[in-house]
């Protein structure tokens, strides 16, 4: 078991933990390790990171920092830092502050000039790109539509002359309007919504808006999704 490098100063330092994107088992070895040595876990559900805690049979001190309260715990996580203690910051499935609460712990971390240290592990973004066939090299990750309408469309608007692949996450309720969407503002574009990654049952479903929205209205989906977006004139190779 290897160990992390001893701390220079006395405050203690912030652990950004990647933690399982569905199946419990796809989790590091140094992020259990971290984990199982820290003082405080902050998390965004304390039900989510018990059901992971407990399978590996680790008890530690929890405290939720979710959103939109962000700004209300980390005066708190701050506080617990400065004393010298370790914390480990963790989402209910993935990267920390990738569409996730993190971002303004960390900023104000930094700012305070306490050490951050990426402990890597699953992401959807990059678990769906990988085995998605569509362009891999340049790709542009967006995280969640705007919740109106005419903000969605004017975004995809803006990015009609993208050549990257597009990724972006969607709840499964909202995968017909946006798709009706992209083929409005994009066009005929190849799509895969990757949907229930590393769980029972993932699946990849693959074609263009108009086949998918079809496909949807017959089976409809549940769980949460990744939808990719071939790039302006690219197709998958």
């Amino acid at each position: 078991m290897t160990k992390e490098e001893p701390k220079k100063n006395k405050a203690g330092s912030l652990y950004i933990v990647a933690t399982p994107i569905g199946n419990l088992e796809d989790i590091t070895i140094r992020a259990l390790n971290v984990l199982q040595s820290v003082s405080i876990i902050a998390c965004e559900d304390t039900r989510q990171t018990l059901k992971l805690l407990n399978k590996y049979n680790i008890k530690k001190k929890l405290i939720s920092y979710f959103q939109p309260k962000e700004k209300l715990k980390t005066p708190l996580i701050l506080n617990r830092l400065e004393q010298g203690k370790d914390v480990a910051l963790v989402s209910d499935a993935g990267t920390p502050g990738i569409s996730d609460p993190g971002f303004p712990l960390i900023k104000k971390a930094l700012e305070k000039g306490i050490k951050i240290i990426p402990i890597p592990g699953a992401s959807a973004v990059t678990t769906a790109l990988s085995a998605a066939g569509l362009p891999t090299h340049k790709f542009l990750f967006l995280g969640f539509l705007p919740p109106k309408k005419t903000s969605a469309a004017k975004l995809l608007a803006s990015l009609k002359d993208e050549t990257a692949t597009l990724v972006f996450y969607a709840p499964p309720r909202k995968l017909p309007q946006f798709l009706a969407l992209i083929e409005k503002q994009l066009g005929d574009r190849e799509i895969v919504i990757a949907r229930e990654i590393t769980k029972i049952h993932e699946s990849f479903l693959r074609g263009t808006p108009r086949i998918l929205i079809e496909r949807i209205h017959q089976t409809p989906l549940k769980g949460e999704a990744t939808i990719l977006i071939s790039g302006a004139g690219k197709k998958s190779r």
